[in-house]
């Protein structure tokens, strides 16, 4: 009977071994997908994030309301990785042509929080009416490299306190026009 007891005593403990095994192996894999799988998910959510947003201009529009952004910083076609306008000095700005700009906003001289690429650049189809009144028709006749200072007054009712129903003007550089 003791052997008996011994054997299955043993049987038991090499059950319980193997089982332990198991477990440290699935956490040691555990540890490695899961952040493999956040990874390949943060990728995916990316790439259709950028696609959507390159062929959805009114949703890329809504997702960027700031302050003044609302009406003077994205249309929903940036795509300033790869640019693939043309700085041609040749070209003119014409209504329906797409640019690439930077701006800086002022009221009374003063830059206002969110009135600026910062640089970045952002596009913008010329006709469109995405920015504030009368912004767009200023750059009609502009080339490629040119800086045009361009002033708009806020509707009384746009919605920031600073902001409504004052006059502003950007100082724009048109970066290039989209062939």
């Amino acid at each position: 009977m003791k052997k008996e007891n011994r054997k299955m005593a043993q049987q038991r403990r090499a059950r319980e071994r193997r089982k332990k095994e198991r477990i440290r192996k699935l956490k040691k894999l555990l540890i490695i997908a899961i952040p493999c799988l956040a990874v390949i998910i943060l990728i995916t959510a990316i790439a259709l994030s950028s696609r959507s947003s390159s062929g959805d201009s009114s949703s890329a529009d809504t997702a960027a309301e700031d302050t003044s952004a609302a009406d003077a910083s994205d249309t929903g076609i940036n795509d300033t990785d790869s640019p693939s306008y043309s700085t041609d000095t040749s070209l003119t700005v014409e209504s329906g042509d797409t640019v690439n700009i930077d701006y800086v906003g002022t009221v009374d001289g003063v830059e206002f929080e969110g009135g600026s690429t910062n640089g970045s650049g952002a596009d913008l189809e010329i006709g469109s009416g995405s920015y504030i009144d009368g912004f767009e028709d200023q750059l009609i006749g502009a080339h490629p490299g040119d800086t045009v200072d361009v002033t708009v007054t806020f509707p009384e009712d746009y919605g920031v306190d600073e902001l409504n129903g004052k006059e502003a003007v950007f100082t724009v550089t048109v970066n290039g026009i989209y062939e």
